[in-house]
């Protein structure tokens, strides 16, 4: 045997898009009802666990043996519910070979460095991440049955007593013999949809090295992130009293019958002489700045009533699995464009920032439910509770945060690429890059709180808002016009940046002249160190890394100023599969996004001895022993891949016992 292909149905009365499936498959009801499967590409079968059929002892052989490789689409589900199913067998699971006294969180999980998934490999190759839907893109002869909802929903969820069904709360075979020999047939038509998708895409295999990397990934979903749930727990109370006093004090106010209700305060507001079109945060903000004396504080509590990012603890409620750690909060290759991670469950990516001064006392309060002098000492309670999130997020075991994170990592990669040398220059001698954009940009010497620092805020939204081909409206995407900035002074701002960064410029165009010459002539082209190829209707960019970018059947069409554009299909705003449009500067932009995400895979490949729980953009959160050195730490996530000879990064970091923005 050296391949196993697995399609798994299972039961759990935990929601598995609340809590994931770590959560999901630690249930005491959890049960894998429906094991289908085929061994080296041969026939498939279905074993029915829920009626009594047992998995042959080689393939239970098989799952716990590392050189036998098991297939699956989204194999995260299926490696994480047989680790439970073989744990519930007492087959003893070994934890991933690397033998750290602190990977001991792992040791309850299938060795991940067996497996792969199909969905995975769909991702690399730009196709739609859906059994389904990279099915109908590669025109499968079989392909998913449509049934399938309807039976997971009957089968695999709990289902509401009733006089009908006898007052049940889940589903068996018995209970719709037709329908579960349907639910049979279509476990089997998984596994043969995932057969074919592979036999697809052979041309075009996934790298090891991105397999390694996908292997990483796992093992920091396996093991996870502590939490401080009584912690966790006090602020919930607090966000429940919090919202009771301020609907309380916003009904005093307006004597509106649900102070919640969006159409009751917009009506109430118009009542009252202000027409507004959205309550929405920026909307609301800018209203207060010239709203009448008395409509103030209605707004302002209703700008605390809507605070949406309290809604984390909940999320994090929901996903903490029994030892107090919450996993699965990254799927790999989540952005097809880049390969970039994505969040799940609690994500950490759009955490928001805490700038309170005492963080610690603030947290402290909170954790011993202090309402009144939380209200007292910070007045919003909405926003403090929001800036705590992350401290909720904590180490364990008497161990220590060390958190680091590159310093400009995407300036100074498409600086690097584009050869401009007295941007690197200026990354070599550690100077302030806003301060030296500045500089570039007006020809004068620009010092942070020194002089003419008051130009640092230019380059700064300029270096921010210009890098990808962005004009006015970047600028005023990124908050200019908040800044201070005035309209009149947008223009002359980006016409500044690119005067003083021409070789970014240079390099925007000749990606863009390179990739439509790879397209048009279906041949191989390059600049400046990257490769574009077009094969058998993919768009291929090669990266420094060796990984490829792919963008499917790309064709030259017009844009809508008429110049020549190029498109391609995939994944849009809508989550619709469509038709997309690109051109330089935004292939730029994936080419050093995706760069960034190696050298990324590349640090915490480095770090793979250290205990890394999670990461966060260009960012590491490692759970260390009170001995390790920060300074070490530092100097080895920024150490430069050997594919990018000539790239200067820099790394850092800090300690803390609770997660936080230093």
């Amino acid at each position: 045997m050296n391949t196993i292909e697995i399609d798994i149905e299972t039961y759990s009365s935990v929601s598995l898009q609340k809590c994931g499936v770590y959560k999901y498959a630690e249930s005491p009801d959890f049960q894998i009802i429906l094991f289908g499967y085929s061994v080296d590409g041969g026939e498939v079968k279905v074993i029915d666990l829920c009626c009594g059929e047992q998995i042959p002892q080689d393939v239970l052989d098989a799952l716990t043996d590392d050189s036998v490789l098991k297939w699956a689409h989204n194999c995260n589900f299926e490696r994480v519910c047989l680790s439970r199913y073989l744990s519930d067998l007492g087959v003893s699971l070994d934890p991933f070979h690397d033998n750290h006294p602190l990977s001991q969180e792992c040791a309850r999980f299938l060795n991940p460095t067996a497996w792969r998934c199909s969905m995975t490999w769909a991702a690399y190759l730009g196709l739609p991440l859906s059994l389904a839907g990279v099915g109908d893109i590669l025109g499968l002869e079989k392909k998913k049955l449509t049934e399938g909802k309807e039976l997971i929903k009957y089968f695999c969820q709990p289902c509401a007593p009733t006089k009908v069904n006898g007052g049940r709360t889940r589903n068996l075979p018995p209970d719709a013999p037709d329908k579960w020999a349907l639910f049979k047939s279509y476990n089997l038509r998984d596994v043969e949809v995932e057969m074919q998708i592979q036999q697809k895409l052979a041309k075009f295999p996934v790298p090891a090295a991105v397999w390694d990397e996908y292997a990483l990934d796992q093992r920091i979903n396996d093991r996870g992130i502590g939490v401080d749930m009584p912690f966790v727990k006090a602020c919930l109370a607090l966000d429940v009293k919090s919202e009771k006093r301020l609907t309380e004090a916003m009904r005093r106010l307006t004597a509106l019958e649900n102070p919640n209700s969006v159409a009751q305060v917009k009506g109430w507001l118009a009542d009252n002489g202000m027409e507004i079109d959205s309550l929405g945060k920026k909307e609301v903000s800018a209203r207060l700045k010239t709203a009448p004396a008395e409509l103030v504080p209605v707004l302002e509590l209703r700008q605390q009533l809507a605070k949406s990012s309290v809604k984390k603890y909940p999320a994090m409620e929901n996903a903490v699995c029994t030892d107090n750690r919450v996993r699965g909060m990254f799927m790999f290759y989540g952005a097809s464009r880049t390969g970039r991670f994505a969040g799940r469950l609690v994500q950490l990516q759009n955490l928001p920032q805490n700038h309170i001064p005492d963080l610690s006392e603030a947290r402290a309060l909170a954790a011993l439910e202090e309402y009144d002098a939380l209200d007292m000492l910070y007045e919003d309670i909405p926003d403090t509770l929001s800036q705590l999130i992350r401290t909720a997020f904590v180490p364990q075991r008497g161990r220590k945060f060390i958190v680091a994170d590159f310093s400009a990592i995407e300036a100074r990669v498409i600086s690097w690429f584009a050869r401009e040398k007295w941007k690197s220059d200026a990354f070599a001698k550690g100077e302030d890059i806003y301060c030296a954009t500045a500089s570039q940009m007006f020809y004068v010497p620009v010092v942070k709180h020194g002089v003419n620092g008051e130009l640092r805020q230019k380059g700064k939204v300029a270096e921010l808002a210009c890098g990808y081909g962005g004009s006015v409206g970047a600028l005023k995407a990124m908050g200019a016009l908040e800044m201070g900035l005035k309209e009149s002074e947008l223009q002359p701002i980006v016409d500044s940046w690119r005067s003083a960064n021409p070789n970014i410029v240079r390099f925007w165009w000749a990606v863009d002249r390179a990739a439509k010459a790879a397209i048009k002539g279906k041949t191989h082209t390059s600049a400046y160190g990257v490769e574009f190829s077009y094969e058998s209707e993919f768009l291929f960019i090669k990266l420094p890394s060796g990984r490829r970018l792919t963008y499917v059947k790309p064709r030259i069409g017009e844009n809508r100023f008429g110049g020549e554009a190029i498109t391609y299909e995939g994944t849009g705003g809508t989550k619709k599969w469509e038709r997309l449009e690109t051109y330089g500067p935004k292939l730029v932009e994936n080419i050093v996004q995706a760069t960034s995400r190696d050298i990324l895979c590349h640090a915490m490949k480095t770090l793979r001895c250290c205990d890394i729980v999670a990461h966060v953009h260009d960012e590491v959160i490692i759970e260390a022993d009170r001995i390790m050195s920060l300074e070490a730490v530092c100097e080895q996530m920024g150490r430069t891949p050997p594919w990018a000879p000539g790239l200067i990064l820099r790394a850092d970091g800090y300690e803390c016992d609770f997660y936080k923005k230093d």
